[in-house]
């Protein structure tokens, strides 16, 4: 089930890393506008793990009574949109945007990869993590990490506004 999930948001992902500024182009949003919008979804994000609260969430009711069904969970929820979520497919088009050079462009799927394989062996270890961690300590990871991404999601926005027709800097 961990890698049908993986593999499927690892197909999403380097779908839109490597696709989505020709869709973006082609819908004649500019990298700036992306930014910005991407930086506020990111920003969701980062709040929904700060404070533990699953009120941000993207799934709906009858998204959530879906997942409760018997079958094969891969794809929905943890594909789409636990693991290649709005805020990652949003990050990652946003980082293939910025890129200056091939080897950076490279770097993004590569990155990805390897953020894959991390979730991936992460959920592998889950129960061990979370044995090991505790409660308070995967609560406290959690909120670090949406401190991080919070940061993120500012910088993307920052950056959008900096680039873009007002051109805050």
């Amino acid at each position: 089930l961990a890698a049908q999930a993986i593999l499927i948001a690892g197909f999403v992902l380097l779908l839109f890393a490597l696709a989505g500024n020709a869709v973006l182009g082609l819908l004649h949003i500019s990298l700036p506008a992306f930014r910005v919008a991407g930086g506020i979804l990111l920003f969701l994000q980062a709040l929904t793990l700060t404070f533990s609260s699953p009120g941000l969430s993207s799934i709906s009711e009858s998204e959530k009574s879906d997942a409760l069904r018997p079958g094969n969970i891969a794809v929905f929820p943890l594909a789409f949109p636990l693991i290649a979520g709005p805020g990652a497919l949003s990050a990652a088009v946003l980082l293939m945007g910025r890129a200056q050079t091939i080897g950076e462009a490279a770097g993004v799927p590569v990155m990805i990869l390897v953020c894959l394989l991390l979730t991936w062996l992460a959920m592998l270890a889950a129960e061990r993590l979370l044995r090991l961690l505790g409660e308070t300590g995967a609560d406290v990871v959690s909120r670090i990490s949406g401190i991080l991404l919070a940061a993120l999601a500012v910088q993307f926005v920052f950056g959008g506004l900096a680039e873009g027709p007002f051109r805050f800097a």
